[in-house]
């Protein structure tokens, strides 16, 4: 069905305007429709508490799934508080369990509204839950917020500066050198800045940088660092957005994820979690996966330990 016969032609990401929603649905829009979706879905996260209520009014069903989960899920994940309450006064269950176990409901106890809902007996976080939705307040905070499209790291478990840099057979920059390429690192050969990273040791382990390209993430430079543990690469790919891998015990296990984006429907209970946490938090997802504990952003940002080149060779290959 086609946006012109759902009666939602034209709609694009924002569902804010209640005037306009209601004169649709009032002309025949389909409540049920839109785009190959549920209206009521796309509300939840892109629209008003208005036009929430308008919908869940409209719906035959206020707790229908889309991609697994419900409306009400959805305005959860994504932070929208007074579109959960619209969506709660309007009949949705926020026990009802979905992604990995979770509830909406059980799932806003870990976030910044645990009074959200009124909390049935017996249900809450468990100790273990507790503490990692804690970290993840501190962990984002101590952070914040920056802009790093085109910036590469990786976090490492359990190994400092000095081991990452062995394990990469890299070699330290002289600081003359590294200040040149700093004042225009966009100016230089690819090929010769992608062999350029940074590595800062942190509570928890390390961090290899690279604010100008894609180099932490490549398979031959997470393969040698995860040997005997683990670690998160990232990408910020200006084009396609957030590009996560990860690499355990000397080899790439898992890559093309989406750090800080929602969770999937196969995921576990810890996953969900995460994806809840670190919502739009690429970084600080990273990190929290590698089990680092940073006290604020300078591992991320710079200045780092140490500034090192890599070996010439292809690095995109173990």
């Amino acid at each position: 069905m086609t946006a012109l016969e759902d009666g939602w032609d034209g709609m694009g990401w924002d569902w804010s305007d209640h005037a306009d929603v209601r004169r649709r649905l009032d002309g025949g829009a389909d409540p049920e429709r839109w785009s190959g979706g549920r209206p009521l879905h796309r509300a939840a996260w892109a629209g008003s508490a208005e036009v929430v209520a308008e919908l869940a009014g409209r719906v035959a069903d206020v707790d229908a799934l889309e991609g697994g989960v419900t409306a009400l899920w959805v305005a959860v994940l994504d932070g929208k508080t007074e579109n959960a309450r619209a969506l709660a006064a309007a009949g949705a269950d926020p026990w009802r369990v979905s992604l990995g176990g979770w509830s909406p409901g059980r799932l806003s106890l870990a976030g910044p509204t645990p009074e959200l809902f009124a909390v049935p007996a017996g249900v809450g976080l468990s100790p273990g839950e507790r503490a990692a939705a804690e970290e993840g307040r501190r962990l984002v905070a101590a952070l914040g917020e920056f802009p790093y499209d085109g910036f590469g790291l990786a976090c490492v478990a359990g190994i400092d500066t000095a081991e990452a840099v062995r394990r990469l057979g890299a070699e330290p920059v002289p600081d003359d050198v590294m200040g040149e390429f700093l004042d225009d690192p966009y100016g230089y050969d690819m090929d010769e800045s992608l062999r350029l990273v940074g590595v800062t040791t942190v509570p928890g382990g390390c961090v290899v940088t690279q604010p100008w390209g894609y180099a932490p993430q490549m398979r031959g430079v997470l393969a040698p660092l995860s040997a005997g543990t683990f670690c998160y690469g990232l990408y910020a790919n200006p084009k396609s957005g957030n590009q996560g891998g990860i690499a355990r015990d000397g080899a790439v296990e898992a890559g093309d994820l989406h750090p800080g984006g929602g969770p999937d429907e196969d995921d576990g209970p810890e996953e969900v979690l995460n994806s809840y946490l670190y919502r739009y938090r690429a970084v600080a997802y990273a990190y929290a996966f590698a089990g680092l504990r940073p006290t604020d952003a300078r591992s991320a940002l710079g200045p780092p330990d140490v500034w090192v080149e890599l070996p010439d060779r292809d690095h995109r290959h173990p």
